[in-house]
């Protein structure tokens, strides 16, 4: 995800740059937001700077350009009900200059279904109006006004995106030609039911700066011919992984030196490492070295206007396996726009008589339609189904649908990401019922001056009854959390006679949260998220049962998530954002047997999976590659990214705040520590005792002076001698054996630095160490430069001269074959020389976690300065605050459309489970990325299956084996192992419970005999060396065993029941 896009900034049109009223005097309503919120944030406007600590992770997904431009543009956005609040909410969180709402409706029963900011005392008022103040508290920066009067065309001028939704067909065309005249933007948004439609006109000179979001890619040269065209061939390293129609541009070629100031130079693949470019046959000659970066080329796109587009669409496919809906349901959509304005409403729920009437406005239409448009052949199924619900309105799919059309309208502010193309189309019909769809009857189907009115429309009443009366398990109540409990209020779930939504999330709420988890707000920082959450959507909903809890899910919690609670479940829904969380809930899912709704985000990415018992594989039954780990070697000697230095300044302060003062502090502490640290292995013991001996005794200050001197020599020590030290062994010229120069290729030739106190990044460096180092030693430090050079210019550093023989490994493996033997006498040396815990009970050291969000802490000064300062020992151009901390800190980008969308297939999901669908093809596995756009479907894998003699079993199967036998007693091992030779055939050979081992047929004879005899629990205690918890019914033994013939087979895990 690029944090600033690397083509030419995009100069603003003419209706980018438009101000004025974005209201009408009589008929708006706006919150007064002239004093600066106490919070700590600013009116936007085109002068304000942006707010990293609020806008950090979505900085990340869009840039600060795109960011920018999207503070300069006013939103309009006409329809309050489910889907038009749902694309309010993702614009105001995305930060644009100012957002207006306009209805002239008034709130009834069916809005309640998916509207979360109208309640039941609103039926009656205006949508807009009653929404007006929720929305506003969103984000403080985004002037938020309720509009009801006409959308007339003096109203419209004032903005630069306009939005439609629950919006008649010709109202659309009327608005549509006023607005590409103008060059305003126009989303149309719309929902009925199961279905849900889309439609973009950004003009016909839109500007795309960066089409697909991600970093521009970067390769090493190692060959240049001269030629027409002249062929790069990369080094080996890694696939350049450019494609044909690419522009690159060079830098550091020697010889054809031209390549280093030429314009953007369009590309064709050759093959992984090679690729050709443009005449280069008057060019110097290639010498060596080089880097190739792909540059972000502006792409101007021509839209069309709804009433040109409209018989001649442009469609984007969201599932490829319905290939030929999307042609239907435009036809569709535009019959029930026609059977409105006829009669004044929608069709009914599941009425005949309406779905026969529409369907003859479709073959009409269909008759008139040109060529592109005309269908072969109508399925009628699906035409009438869309009759029948369109006056459905459910919260998931306008959540979904709201999610794309917001990052379309950011789209539009901002030019990053590629636009919808100018329709979409989706539907979700696999969530009706799989079987006995007559239950789906007018009656049933008819409003009941509810609030779920909008879901029984599509669902029924019956669906609505079994909702609220489900029990469900929220892991995370962050930014998926918050949308996915917004869902859960909306539908209902739990919040019936014996329902329940329990939700567990540790963490506190940080200013950076409230981007994109839109139930907080600023005076929320610093609470329980799970806790607020639940009493947020407890307002939107008052119905739902929901616990919130603060407890992380692990082994360390199963006293409170025990048997009793897994097992009254109905299902499992994680919002997590750790892959280990994921694979314990998924291992609990399995063991318990309940479903699993799982899914996550990555800026614009995002996937979701179903989890199913006895039906699909589990989450954990497939896994990313581990990520790429960066050689250390590489690290310590050769780097040659930003990466690189960055990892290593992260490296440094994990290795100079954190581990020597928690050493300390366990060598003062824990008799056992010299013990433990002398079985490590290698060289550190070593160099564990070396970092205690420095901490307590030659590095040990006494003053805050002394932290200032102890920051100046590391600065030498680092930027400097071992620069030195590095080109005294591998001079700049030097050759290796085949000839080749050793600093070439990935290998970057470094040079030492002089320390200057008027240097910025020298002062930074100085004073962020020096503070952390007091820090770890309880002394109080300061920000004072000026006092700080005072105590600089008093400290003496060491003369350094390079010394003869010291080894620096040059790869990995060299590293790995070096003798790792530990000096004894040294190590005699340190424990004789170290002072006793004794004489240290009363000194303790302060180790320092890293945090990246706390601007005032000097953690993240320290990573940028000592990171750029290496960078610019290897001449590595620098990273400024907001991509280092995006890397150091390991963020993930995150964006409030995204997770609106991933959650609402999320819940589509949900809907099948408590149906209990059983069939694994209605069942939909997704992946998305709003970028590109692109949308993927696919069933989810069917759970593996194997066998031992005829029995097939799956990960969802396991032996059941009571412990208690019918007299009181306890099965004993030899019993255990008698039962499976019984009743299975199976002769055990292995067994084990986590990671003790029970029983093994090698098991030494007199261990064997002793344990015979024994009850299983005692051997586990035993084994383990841990008593068996009161909460835990049963155990899970691992077995291997031969079949009767003697060859080992693959089998089940044991459920061994206790109570």
């Amino acid at each position: 995800m690029s944090s600033s896009p690397l083509s030419k900034k995009r100069r603003l049109g003419e209706s980018e740059s438009k101000t004025g009223s974005n209201c009408s005097s009589g008929k708006s309503v706006q919150t007064d937001l002239r004093e600066a919120p106490a919070n700590g944030m600013a009116k936007n406007g085109s002068e304000t700077d942006i707010d990293e600590g609020l806008y950090s992770r979505q900085l990340y997904v869009l840039g600060h350009e795109a960011m920018k431009r999207m503070q300069n543009a006013n939103i309009l956005v006409s329809g309050l009900r489910g889907l038009g609040v749902e694309i309010a909410k993702n614009i105001i969180l995305g930060g644009v200059k100012s957002v207006t709402i306009h209805d002239q409706g008034i709130a009834e029963w069916s809005d309640l279904s998916s509207q979360f900011y109208l309640r039941e005392e609103d039926l009656g008022k205006n949508r807009a109006e009653v929404s007006q103040t929720r929305l506003a508290e969103l984000n403080s920066y985004v002037p938020v006004t309720a509009y009801t009067g006409p959308l007339s065309e003096d109203f419209l001028n004032n903005f630069q995106v306009v939005v439609l939704t629950n919006c008649p067909l010709e109202e659309q065309l009327r608005i549509s030609d006023f607005c590409h005249s103008q060059n305003i933007k126009l989303v149309v948004a719309d929902t009925k039911g199961l279905f849900g439609q889309l439609f973009c006109d950004f003009g016909e000179n839109m500007v795309v700066t960066d089409t697909n979001g991600e970093q521009p890619l970067s390769a090493m040269v190692s060959m240049v011919t001269k030629g027409c065209p002249g062929e790069v061939t990369c080094l080996d390293e890694a696939r350049h992984g450019f494609e044909s129609g690419d522009f690159v541009s060079f830098m550091e070629v020697e010889g054809m030196k031209e390549l280093n100031s030429c314009e953007p130079m369009e590309i064709k693949v050759l093959g992984p490492y090679t690729f050709s470019i443009g005449d280069t046959s008057n060019f110097s000659d290639y010498v060596r070295g080089g880097i190739v970066t792909q540059v972000k080329m502006p792409k101007k796109i021509s839209f069309k206007s709804l009433r040109t587009s409209l018989p001649e669409p442009e469609l984007v496919i969201t599932d490829f396996g319905k290939f030929d809906r999307p042609g239907q349901l435009h036809l569709a959509f535009q019959a029930l726009h026609e059977f409105h304005k006829k009669h004044g409403h929608f069709p009914r729920p599941r009425n005949q008589a309406d779905a026969s009437e529409v369907l003859s406005l479709v073959k009409d239409l269909n008759e008139q339609a040109m060529p592109p448009l005309k269908q072969e052949h109508l399925n009628e199924d699906i035409i009438k189904e869309l009759a029948f619900q369109a006056s459905g309105d459910l919260a998931p799919v306008n959540a979904f649908i709201g999610g794309l059309a917001a990052q379309e309208v950011m789209k539009a502010c901002s030019g990053k990401f590629m636009p919808i193309i100018q329709w979409l189309y989706f539907d979700a019909l696999e969530c009706l019922p799989e079987e006995n769809k007559d239950t789906l009857t007018e009656e049933n189907c008819s409003p009941k001056h509810c609030r779920y009115d909008g879901q029984i429309a599509v669902f029924g009443n019956e669906l609505q009854v079994k909702l609220s009366q489900q029990k469900y398990f929220l892991v995370g109540a962050g930014a998926i959390g918050c949308e996915l409990l917004k869902n859960f209020a909306m539908i209902g779930l739990g919040c019936g006679q014996g329902g329940e939504v329990a939700v567990t999330d540790m963490d506190t709420i940080e200013k950076s949260n409230l981007n994109r988890q839109f139930l907080f707000r600023p005076w929320d920082v610093t609470k329980m998220k799970s806790d607020t959450a639940a009493a947020a959507v407890k307002e939107m909903n008052p119905s739902i049962h929901i616990t919130s809890h603060q407890d992380r899910v692990g082994p360390d919690t199963e006293r409170i998530y025990d048997d009793d609670f897994f097992e009254n479940l109905d299902g499992v829904a994680n919002a997590l954002d750790n892959v280990d969380a994921r694979m314990y809930m998924d291992r609990r899912c399995v063991y318990y047997r309940k479903p699993l709704l799982e899914s996550g985000t990555l800026g614009t990415k995002g996937n979701i999976q179903v989890v199913i018992p006895f039906l699909t594989e589990s989450y954990s039954s497939s896994q990313d590659p581990p990520e790429k780990s960066i050689p250390i070697c590489t690290l310590k000697n050769f780097p040659n990214a930003i990466e690189h230095t960055l990892q290593w300044a992260r490296d440094e302060f994990e290795g100079l705040f954190k581990q020597p003062a928690e050493n300390v502090n366990q060598y003062i502490t824990d008799a056992k520590f010299m013990e433990r640290t002398q079985k490590l292995p290698g060289t550190q013991p070593l160099e564990v005792l070396e970092a205690v001996f420095k901490s307590l005794v030659t590095d040990r200050p006494k003053s805050w002076g002394d932290c200032v001197a102890w920051a100046c020599n590391h600065w030498h020590t680092q930027y400097s001698n071992n620069i030195r030290q590095l080109l005294h062994n591998f001079p700049p010229n030097q050759k290796t054996n085949s000839g080749t120069l050793f600093w070439s290729g990935p290998k970057r030739c470094p040079h030492p630095l002089t320390f200057d106190v008027k240097n910025p990044l020298h002062m930074d460096y100085v004073v962020a160490a020096a503070n952390l180092f007091a820090q770890t030693y309880g002394i109080t430090g300061t920000r004072d430069r000026e006092a700080i050079v005072e105590l600089l210019c008093q400290v003496q550093v060491p003369e350094f001269t390079p010394k003869s023989g010291v080894r620096i490994h040059i790869s990995d493996q060299e590293l790995q074959n070096a003798n790792a033997s530990v000096d004894d006498s040294r190590l005699e040396e340190l424990k004789s020389s170290l002072p006793s815990p004794q004489q240290l009970h009363d000194f303790r050291m302060f180790p320092i976690d890293f945090e990246k969000d706390d601007d005032t802490n000097f953690h993240m000064d320290f990573i940028v300065a000592a990171s750029n300062l290496r960078a610019e020992n290897y001449d590595i151009p620098p990273a400024d605050r907001h991509k280092s901390k995006l890397i150091a800190g390991k963020i993930i980008p995150a964006i409030a459309t995204t997770t609106a969308a991933v959650v609402g297939l999320v819940c589509l999901e949900l809907y099948k489970v408590i149906q209990g669908h059983k069939r694994l093809e209605s069942y939909k596995n997704g992946f998305l990325n709003l970028a590109l756009p692109f949308f993927g479907f696919s069933e989810p894998i069917c759970c593996p299956k194997n066998k031992y003699y005829n029995t097939e079993w799956t990960l969802w199967d396991r032996f059941e084996v009571q412990g208690i036998q019918p007299d009181g007693q306890e099965m004993t091992l030899r019993e255990f192992l008698a039962y499976f030779k019984k009743e299975y055939k199976l002769e055990i050979t292995m067994l084990s419970q986590g990671v003790s081992m029970l029983y093994s047929f090698f098991m030494q004879p007199a261990k064997l005999k002793e344990r015979h005899d024994q009850p299983m629990t005692e051997i586990v205690t035993r084994v383990s060396k841990k008593k068996i918890g009161r909460h835990v019914k049963a155990l899970v033994f691992e077995l291997c065993c031969n079949d009767d013939s003697g060859e080992d087979t693959e089998v089940p895990y044991v459920r061994y029941t206790i109570r």
